[in-house]
């Protein structure tokens, strides 16, 4: 599996980007997984229905299943947070994994940068930044590439890891 991050401050649109870079691989033949980080905690489960009842009643893990999808929720108790490594290993193989999130992982990102949000980049500090996608012109020697033009980052992204387009 080959990994590559987007990353960028709160608001600067990590999730628009994904959402739109996703079906540009999948039309290429490719196998894509997505590792989101979040940094307030999340329920993906409601209180009343069964596998919320059994996470309250003690479970660590339940697995929730039918004919269209399955969902693993592990409830890690008093264990630390998994590394970017471990909730690797709990996918299926696949062709490209992106991360969201997860900034101080070593792995290599595009940074998605907007001048509005009043933060500074995050590539002068970062050296697994490898590209920035950014509606503004900026001062670097990094690949910049244009924050619309997804075909264009999804080409970086693939030249980038060595991946090819896989015949559908």
């Amino acid at each position: 599996m080959k990994v590559f991050g987007i990353a960028g401050y709160s608001g600067s649109g990590k999730t628009t980007l994904l959402e739109k870079l996703i079906p540009q691989f999948t039309a290429r033949g490719l196998k894509v997984a997505v590792i989101k980080h979040a940094h307030h905690g999340f329920d993906i489960d409601r209180p009343g229905k069964d596998s919320y009842r059994h996470r309250e009643a003690g479970a660590t893990e339940v697995l929730l299943s039918c004919g269209s999808r399955w969902a693993l929720m592990h409830e890690r108790r008093e264990e630390p947070e998994p590394t970017l490594g471990e909730l690797l290993g709990h996918l299926s193989p696949c062709d490209l994994v992106l991360i969201e999130g997860f900034k101080q992982e070593p792995v290599p990102k595009l940074e998605v940068y907007r001048p509005e949000n009043g933060k500074p980049p995050l590539f002068p500090e970062r050296g697994d930044i490898v590209a920035v996608a950014s509606d503004a012109a900026l001062e670097t020697d990094l690949p910049h590439l244009p924050l619309n033009d997804i075909s264009a980052i999804a080409d970086f992204v693939m030249n980038h890891l060595q991946l090819q387009v896989r015949q559908c």
